[in-house]
């Protein structure tokens, strides 16, 4: 049974609950840092071994093939082909606005800007098995393709028969991804940080995983670019006494399907509602196809946290830092504007957070465990670089020389003043 949390024990139940997204088991440490230093030696010969002992797939060759992909259209069904053709255009349209971040600043003696470029290769991580989420390609691609991203690979596991889901591979098609690998785990990040004699080395990863993929992302940090360390995926309610019991339930429920560590918390005034959606969930859990994980997930991450007022259901929001958070008060847009930390906001009864994780636009991939007080949603501008570029004439480098110089010799850098030095000596010249 899900928790309610009074004030007096809200503070002990928010360190647990953080708790659960610490990566530090020494096990998956100790054996992703292996499955890495393989697959730098081994390369291919070591994610062969890794796929078929972790996915029971004997593979020679990795790619997915042509008629694979075709294949894959046979089988899927045209309302799901539909389905992502009508979010891949309201995605493709939220993140256009993304583009454009060039900019110059000119005027008579110095010009100053920034150039921005694409990423060159970007590699994609998308999970499979019970967590085959076709949402998932569209998110992570199409903000590369917006970007201007020249190669962009998928990794994903296949199946005991080598297969790799139909859906994903249709998303993949229609994103236009350039080539798709049948390689998951830590040893598919190992693959794509390093390079395999089949599977490029790319200069950045991106997308969700497990533990191991998550871990692995960690590692590689540094040898190549990382979107972010996505840990188990949570939903914020705030309501108030307006909200209706069901609703909330059911988004509740929406998010604890996810995993059993995903959490799904609800901060609110009512203690009618608090009750109602406890009595709520108790009655739905056994009609859900997830409800093993549901009822796992509930109890050990699920909260209904008491607070006094709205004001200090707010503070704890922004304190939490939620990667979803639903707004189902009488005045959503109020709240709203003393939202400081959430990866991605929904306002009102009839934007659950569902609508954001397929069709609305921006993108699901989000900060979670309180990053998102530092840390955005998965963008045009994760796959992009930028450069800065700086153009003086001789009477602006004369004008700031004295400057110049002075900051170079109070940090002892004496070389640094005497590149302006000698610029200024009349012999020299």
């Amino acid at each position: 049974m899900i928790k309610i949390i009074q004030k007096e024990n809200r503070q002990a139940w928010y360190e647990t609950w953080l708790m659960r997204a610490q990566l530090t088991d020494d096990k998956v440490n100790q054996a992703v840092k292996d499955i890495l230093n393989n697959v730098i030696r081994e390369k291919d010969a070591a994610v062969k071994r890794y796929t078929h002992a972790f996915d029971g797939a004997l593979l020679t060759s990795f790619l997915v093939t042509e008629d694979e992909i075709n294949d894959a259209f046979s089988r899927v069904s045209p309302d799901l082909i539909r389905n992502l053709n009508y979010a891949k255009a309201n995605i493709e349209n939220y993140h256009q606005k993304q583009i454009n971040q060039d900019f110059r600043i000119e005027n008579q003696d110095t010009i100053l800007g920034q150039r921005t470029r694409p990423i060159e290769t970007v590699g994609i991580y998308v999970p499979g098995g019970t967590a085959a989420y076709p949402s998932t390609v569209l998110m992570n691609a199409i903000p590369a393709k917006m970007a201007g991203v020249n190669k962009i690979i998928m990794v994903t596991p296949p199946s005991r028969d080598g297969k790799v889901n139909p859906n994903i591979l249709v998303a993949a098609k229609l994103v236009g991804i350039d080539a798709i690998y049948k390689v998951g785990g830590a040893q598919a990040i190992g693959a794509l940080a390093y390079g395999t004699q089949q599977i490029p080395k790319v200069n950045k990863i991106v997308g969700p995983g497990n533990i191991y993929v998550a871990v692995a992302k960690k590692m590689v940090m540094g040898d190549v670019g990382i979107d972010m360390i996505a840990g188990p995926s949570e939903v914020l309610i705030i309501a108030d006494e307006t909200a209706k019991a069901k609703e909330v339930a059911a988004d509740l429920f929406a998010q604890a399907e996810h995993d059993v560590l995903a959490s799904s918390l609800l901060i609110t005034t009512s203690q009618e509602l608090a009750n109602r959606v406890q009595d709520e969930l108790e009655s739905m859990i056994p009609s859900l196809k997830r409800s093993d994980i549901i009822r796992k997930s509930i109890d050990q991450y699920g909260a209904i946290v008491m607070t006094q007022t709205l004001d200090e259901a707010i503070q704890l929001a922004n304190q939490i830092a939620p990667e979803h958070l639903e707004i189902m008060t009488d005045h959503p847009w109020d709240v709203f504007d003393r939202i400081e930390h959430a990866g991605s906001v929904f306002l009102g009864r009839y934007t659950p957070e569902p609508v954001g994780d397929y069709v609305a636009g921006p993108n699901h991939t989000l900060p979670t465990s309180g990053t998102a007080t530092f840390a955005s949603p998965l963008s045009v501008y994760d796959f992009v670089k930028r450069t800065s570029y700086v153009s003086y004439s001789e009477k602006a480098l004369s004008e700031a020389s004295s400057y110049i110089i002075g900051l170079a010799e109070a940090e002892g850098l004496d070389a640094h003043a005497y590149s302006i030095k000698v610029r200024q000596d009349e012999n020299y010249r």
